[in-house]
């Protein structure tokens, strides 16, 4: 969404402070931000993929950090990322598919730099992001999905509740507040149970996002007709 709208002021914020920090060297020096690309590149090349994976996984475990974390989202099987939730270690095997090359990394990053050229990155908890709008901002949010994504962050805790409890203050102050949650699943079959509060969000937007990123990799070289998934997005204007 950030991306799309390459807002002119903005501020992005997650909880998850290796995350946050591949923006900040972004933000700060995108230039580093290839380097350090590059330089865990040349361990494929060196020692083969999944060798050169399994050691950036090992040092990313034994020091969670920003510079082996990029990697690994580029290069983790289907490019989830999951957590074991007693310690936060990740425990995501090598993919199948080949990690990007830095040239094409170094050209995603130039198009990241120029499209984020007015938003400021946050390590900090979505409440406090809240608290830092004003009226008539609008807020996007993209919780973790409360029917399939516990695995993908087991190593955070979060209430939903307390995000609604947020969303509802920013309204009554005359923010604008924009929530993608689980929608409907197995094409439509299945339709996600999501504890809305009655009275919060003005509408109810349901999108195709296309057919499940995680029965893509369970499934492999079967059909997925029947596994389209849609989001909910849920407004409070």
């Amino acid at each position: 969404m950030l991306g799309v709208l390459a807002p002119r002021v903005a501020i992005a914020s997650d909880i998850f402070e290796p995350l946050i920090d591949i923006w900040k060297t972004l933000e700060s020096d995108k230039e580093l931000l290839k380097r350090q690309y590059k330089e865990r590149y040349s361990l494929v090349l060196e020692l083969g993929k999944k060798e050169a994976y399994d050691t950036i996984l090992a040092n990313y475990n034994k020091n969670p950090n920003s510079a082996d974390f990029v990697f690994l989202t580029r290069s983790c099987y289907g490019g989830v990322v999951r957590f074991r939730k007693s310690d936060g270690y990740m425990s995501t095997p090598c993919g199948a598919h080949d990690p990007i090359s830095p040239e094409s990394f170094a050209n995603r990053v130039d198009i990241w730099s120029e499209r984020t050229a007015g938003t400021k990155f946050f390590h900090q908890d979505f409440s406090k992001s809240f608290d830092l709008a004003n009226k008539g901002d609008l807020i996007y949010c993209d919780p973790p999905y409360v029917d399939s994504q516990a695995i993908l962050y087991g190593a955070q805790s979060f209430s939903l509740a307390k995000l609604f409890d947020c969303i509802k203050e920013a309204n009554e102050r005359g923010v604008y507040v924009a929530l993608s949650i689980d929608g409907t699943k197995f094409s439509g079959e299945k339709l996600c149970d999501v504890p809305i509060p009655l009275g919060l969000f003005e509408r109810e937007e349901f999108v195709l996002v296309g057919r499940s990123m995680l029965k893509r990799f369970q499934m492999d070289g079967k059909t997925l007709e029947s596994h389209e998934v849609t989001d909910r997005l849920l407004l409070t204007y």
